[in-house]
């Protein structure tokens, strides 16, 4: 029952808010949903989520290196032998960790499935709810204040703040949000790069000082700036958690070598698919550095695949699984849903996505 066609999906969908951070304004999410399928007529499924200003990832560049590259090397291979065809995967191109993590997904999903159960139970793992945070997306004071206040009464306590457009006023909003929602629910911030070292330490020193109780603080300056990010951490006493400075095991090694973080966000675009993501979890737990696993602007193939890691794997902190809880409506059929602020997993074989749904233009090999 070998591998006989690797389908693509070009998927856009708007979002029911518009998404704000230092990065960028998002109000769609553009995605790639690959099919894996066997000659039984069964498919996998995976997500390469485009994100520019991250990972560099288009839908015309992840297209391409699957219909090109990845795809026709899995072509009349068993789809069981799922170690072996991930590595294929991983080995014949440089970078496109998206596509790499979308046709990895794609091959656990449909091995999933031939054995008739859940991804999680092909991880290793049995729980099929996983608790995730909310994002706040950067906006003044007030607004945040509003939003807090109505994310926290659909069940949500733990809020992640997008903070970094502005260092002169962003403890403000932090002191307005605390205001707002009281002192249970838990607050964590992400600049995305967005501040310089010495107003990291300044923002995050004056927030510790008011007693404004921030749980952590998400990659605080750019991603190249390992030095600044290890002056960052050396200065504050609030946990200082990496994201876009690392994508793959080599960055991580080296955030563990300068010190320059406390915890590191895995996500499954930026390293390649569920076994990389494995790697980090492993890694960042024998060194002793907390962790969550993270999910770009994407729709909930990919999300369902990161939760999954998190329910099979664990991590130290709340997860950041939010990501397709943001859709106006959803790209596939079946599939993850949201219950307030849990990720509740299809009781289904894999990740229990039945087709894709979104308009959008599709390509098979």
């Amino acid at each position: 029952m070998p591998i006989v066609n690797v389908r693509t999906h070009r998927v856009s969908v708007p979002l029911h808010t518009p998404f704000v951070t230092a990065l960028r304004t998002a109000t769609s999410v553009e995605t790639l949903v690959v099919q894996i399928e066997d000659s039984d007529g069964r498919s996998g499924f995976g997500e390469a989520p485009q994100v520019w200003q991250v990972t560099g990832a288009s839908l015309a560049g992840s297209q391409a290196c699957i219909s090109e590259m990845l795809g026709p090397r899995l072509l009349g291979r068993d789809p069981d032998d799922l170690n072996a065809n991930c590595q294929i995967v991983a080995r014949p191109v440089a970078g496109n960790e998206a596509a790499k993590a979308a046709v990895d997904v794609a091959l656990h999903d449909l091995a999933a499935r031939r054995l008739g159960v859940p991804l999680v139970r092909l991880l290793g793992g049995t729980t099929l709810r996983v608790p995730t945070d909310v994002t706040l997306s950067a906006a003044p004071a007030g607004a945040l204040a509003d939003a807090a206040s109505k994310r926290v009464g659909e069940g949500f306590d733990v809020l992640k703040v997008k903070v970094g457009t502005d260092a002169a006023t962003d403890v403000a909003r932090v002191r307005a949000i605390r205001a707002a929602v009281g002192p249970a629910v838990r607050l964590r911030l992400d600049a995305n790069q967005g501040w310089t070292p010495r107003e990291a330490v300044r923002v995050i020193s004056e927030i510790e000082s008011e007693g404004l109780d921030v749980e952590l603080v998400e990659q605080p300056v750019p991603q190249w700036d390992l030095d600044g990010l290890a002056w960052v951490s050396d200065r504050v006493r609030t946990p200082v958690l990496a994201d876009e400075s690392v994508f793959s095991v080599r960055d991580l090694v080296e955030v563990i070598r300068r010190r320059a973080a406390d915890m590191v966000n895995v996500k499954l675009a930026k390293c390649g698919g569920l076994g990389a993501a494995r790697t980090l979890l492993s890694l960042a737990q024998a060194h002793g550095m907390g962790t969550i696993v993270g999910s770009m602007m994407e729709g909930p193939v990919g999300v369902a695949a990161a939760a999954s890691l998190v329910a099979a794997y664990g991590t130290t902190a709340v997860s950041d699984l939010d990501a397709a809880w943001w859709l106006a409506a959803p790209p596939v059929r079946g599939g993850m849903t949201y219950d307030g602020a849990f990720v509740q997993l299809a009781d289904a074989p894999g990740l229990g996505v039945a087709g894709v749904t979104g308009p959008g233009e599709g390509n098979a090999l």
